[in-house]
């Protein structure tokens, strides 16, 4: 069924009418199967419009949330390199990989990190690195990245993702704030960052270590 033309038009009208406007992203998102990134169980609401348990008391964001931190992050003349901190399941990883020429993706989890290495595997992507480590610390073998982009939220920006991001780089990111998340989008420039507040969210905590 999730594989049916007129479920696929379906679903990314769905993403139309809540906003979403990059054809690109669009394509990608009605070709690549989000169920292979679903536990079984649940396979049958990969398409629908909610986050979803992918174990380790982490979720999967909802096709809203990755398409709209997929725009957010877009830059057409800008899509060298990315780094992506919180592998989860590896479905934001595969839409990255899509948009950019090189990923590095890093997990805290091993499950989870063994798991999206055995998925993204199955859709024989190569210009992905994964990364079993801590997130705060961003990936030292690779000086700077074009963009950052942030599936967990912290409670401020990690000083070392921003030492890692290219002047004119980008960082897509949830902040906790008063007692809520909101989804930033920082710019970093020769006079600073620059920062806009794109939306309210809800995501797990960006924490420390690796386990």
């Amino acid at each position: 069924m999730k594989n049916n033309k007129n479920f696929r038009s379906k679903f990314i009208d769905s993403l139309r009418h809540q906003g979403i406007k990059n054809e690109l992203i669009l394509e990608i998102l009605a070709t690549l199967p989000r169920e292979i990134f679903i536990e079984p169980a649940l396979r049958t609401r990969a398409y629908d419009q909610d986050a979803l348990p992918i174990g380790c008391n982490q979720t999967i964001s909802s096709p809203y949330i990755v398409a709209k931190m997929s725009e957010i992050i877009y830059e057409r003349d800008n899509m060298g390199s990315v780094l992506e901190i919180g592998t989860g399941c590896g479905y934001q990883t595969a839409i990255l990989s899509s948009l950019f020429d090189s990923v590095v993706s890093i997990e805290r989890i091993e499950a989870l990190h063994v798991r999206a290495k055995k998925t993204l595997a199955s859709l024989n992507l190569k210009n992905i690195t994964l990364i079993h480590g801590d997130g705060h610390e961003g990936y030292s073998e690779q000086n700077y990245f074009d963009a950052i982009i942030l599936t967990a939220a912290p409670v401020k920006v990690p000083d070392k993702l921003l030492d890692q991001l290219n002047e004119n780089g980008r960082m897509i990111l949830p902040l906790h704030v008063d007692g809520s998340q909101k989804l930033y989008r920082l710019k970093k420039t020769k006079n600073g960052i620059h920062k806009k507040d794109i939306d309210d969210v809800r995501f797990v905590p960006m924490l420390e270590g690796k386990v």
